[in-house]
């Protein structure tokens, strides 16, 4: 279906449906092969095993988290460019989301337990970006995207020198993430104020501290 023939009503239930296979269902299949692909397994220790793991909870988290607001912004943008772009990036953000599932699968660990809390805060926050306006709305996605790659390295050099498939994962996600921040700023995304960044760091950072550990 052409989303720019869809209704009001019909971008809500699709904005349900979307919400429901974030965090309810496994997500689908990714649209692009596994940067992991081909990457021999390592041998592990227990501890690090689970900070590996834990890491990548924290990173699958924040993709839940991703689609919450893209898919918000989506819901609440006023032009149709703006809609689609936000659209789009949701779908190629799923593409994290099943890697870092599949990751998890393999370090023989979860999710965390706060998927839906993560997705309906950050859906909140989306939307609301997006009623403030479609260059606020990509101002603030350039903000995210900045914000995730600065913790993205942060996992990088805190990653198990030995997991070589997390790394090659977050390697690739940084890369998508730095081309959606150039694409909104590119679009005309405003900088946005230093209080409404700072309570994005402090979000940020109790989202990763919790989803560390649940």
């Amino acid at each position: 279906m052409n989303n720019r023939r869809l209704s009001p009503l019909d971008r809500v239930f699709r904005q349900l449906d979307d919400a429901v296979r974030t965090v309810l269902a496994p997500p689908p299949p990714a649209s692009r092969p596994n940067p992991a692909k081909g990457v021999p397994e390592a041998t592990m220790t227990e501890r690090e095993r689970r900070h590996a793991a834990a890491l990548m909870r924290v990173n699958h988290a924040g993709e839940v988290m991703a689609q919450g607001l893209y898919q918000g912004q989506a819901l609440t943008a006023r032009l149709d460019e703006v809609r689609g772009a936000m659209e789009q990036a949701a779908v190629e953000e799923f593409d994290h989301l099943a890697w870092c599932e599949q990751r998890l699968v393999e370090l023989r660990d979860r999710p965390s337990v706060l998927g839906p809390l993560w997705y309906s805060g950050a859906f909140l926050l989306g939307a609301g970006a997006g009623l403030a306006g479609d260059r606020w709305s990509l101002g603030f996605v350039a903000e995210t995207e900045a914000q995730v790659i600065n913790h993205l390295e942060n996992h990088l050099g805190s990653l198990p020198p030995a997991d070589q498939r997390s790394r090659a994962i977050i390697e690739q996600m940084k890369l998508d993430e730095a081309q959606h921040g150039a694409e909104a700023q590119a679009a005309g995304g405003l900088p946005l104020p230093a209080p409404a960044k700072g309570l994005m760091t402090l979000m940020s950072k109790v989202m990763t501290r919790t989803a560390y550990w649940l």
